[in-house]
């Protein structure tokens, strides 16, 4: 089924030339049923980018989704067009009174700043607890993933010696759960982090579930309340060069980078990235928009507020 999205996004000529059929607001206001809506705050710089991104994932599924791009009310991005903004991305204040059947909070480049030190921190906790009341199920990615754990928890990440940069070998801790059907035994997911979560600090925490994790790599998929919030550590939605666009950035920076680990054909840069996270995260995405949105969220979005923890699934 196709993702509608709104009109003349930027992402629209590039997933078209995917054969990634993508519908504006005009041709499915004709289609009577009731699309899944999934709102996504981009934290990120590269919006555009993270755009495509997470669409080109959301589309592949057999559900119709209605996507909403959410900016930040307190903060204004340096690397996008304010006219984009304005354009494609709506303002808290605009939907706070609104219900989604899922959401998603991406990644931020504020991972070295205390928790407190960043400027719309507040704005963030305001958003980490009206997703509770306002959404079935919140996928919170990398940054996002920290942050809501500590706010939620009080579980503080940790700082790495040394950036953890690539593609990363991972295993699901119960290959039964609804989350992981289809996956094979060993799954691979791109990170791109300076900091990580202990996995005795998530273990203390009784309410948060340890789904997927990596010998190299540590806790890379986390749950809680039964499904309604997942912590993703890693970037399953990345696109084959988003690596190596980091690397090439880091590079012309001056910065001490790495190559990425295990991306590289070869280990080569000038062979190009070995996609081999794509396959599971095409099914990491559909099945969280199937078991824990689509087959959990009230017809009446209204009610999602008294909706409580979800179900297991068998």
């Amino acid at each position: 089924m196709p993702v509608k999205i709104p009109d003349n996004l930027p992402a629209i000529a590039q997933l078209k030339s995917e054969n990634i059929f993508v519908m504006d607001d005009l041709r499915a206001n004709t289609q009577d049923i009731r699309p899944m809506r999934v709102i996504i705050l981009n934290l990120m710089p590269l919006k555009i980018s993270t755009e495509t991104d997470f669409i080109r994932l959301l589309s592949n599924n057999p559900l119709q989704v209605e996507i909403e791009f959410l900016r930040l009310d307190t903060h204004t991005p340096k690397n996008t067009p304010m006219e984009h903004l304005e354009l494609f991305y709506k303002g808290f204040k605009e939907v706070s009174d609104n219900y989604y059947d899922g959401m998603i909070i991406t990644g931020a480049p504020v991972e070295l700043l205390a928790f407190d030190d960043v400027s719309y921190w507040d704005e963030m906790k305001m958003i980490f607890d009206w997703a509770r009341t306002h959404v079935t199920s919140t996928l919170y990615i990398c940054w996002a993933s920290q942050a809501a754990l500590y706010h939620f928890y009080d579980i503080r990440k940790v700082p790495l010696d040394k950036k953890l940069f690539g593609v990363f070998k991972h295993t699901a801790l119960d290959k039964r759960h609804p989350l992981f059907r289809g996956f094979d035994d060993e799954f691979y997911i791109p990170h791109s982090r300076h900091t990580t979560l202990a996995d005795d600090d998530l273990e203390a925490a009784t309410e948060v579930e340890i789904l997927a994790r990596s010998e190299e790599a540590g806790v890379a998929i986390a749950a809680s309340r039964g499904g309604r919030e997942f912590y993703l550590t890693g970037h399953s939605e990345y696109a084959p060069w988003n690596l190596h666009e980091e690397y090439v950035r880091d590079l012309e920076k001056g910065a001490e980078i790495a190559m990425p680990q295990y991306y590289y054909a070869g280990n080569d840069p000038e062979n190009g990235p070995v996609v081999r996270w794509a396959g599971h995260a095409n099914l990491l995405f559909n099945n969280w928009l199937n078991y824990f949105v689509y087959q959990e969220t009230p017809y009446d979005l209204s009610e999602v507020a008294h909706l409580g923890a979800i179900k297991p699934h068998s």
